[in-house]
């Protein structure tokens, strides 16, 4: 009986639930709804600083409003981040450059 019980609770953080599996199937669509997401985010930004208006809409019309600011600030956030990370100063800086705001 031991040894059934540690074979079943092996690799289980004591005090914490085990994380929910998700089927393969609803693991498939998230990955995909999210590559979805970001392609339509980047579309967006893209197509924003080319002027492409055909550009914005086809990418706004991919994912709704919210899931698309979503995309957009997280594309924001990796791209302040890598900019830091070759500049070798902290984010902060380099956000308030990009917005032509004086250093604070």
């Amino acid at each position: 009986m031991a040894a059934w019980l540690r074979r079943i609770t092996a690799g289980r953080t004591p005090g914490k639930p085990p994380e929910p599996r998700l089927p393969v199937a609803e693991a498939s669509r998230r990955a995909s709804r999210e590559r979805n997401l970001f392609e339509a985010a980047a579309a967006h930004v893209a197509a924003s600083v080319e002027g492409d208006e055909a550009g914005i809409e086809s990418a706004a019309a991919r994912v709704t409003p919210e899931a698309l600011m979503f995309g957009i600030g997280e594309l924001a956030r990796r791209a302040v981040v890598v900019l830091a990370q070759e500049r070798g100063v902290p984010p902060r800086t380099v956000a308030r450059a990009l917005l032509g705001l004086p250093e604070g």
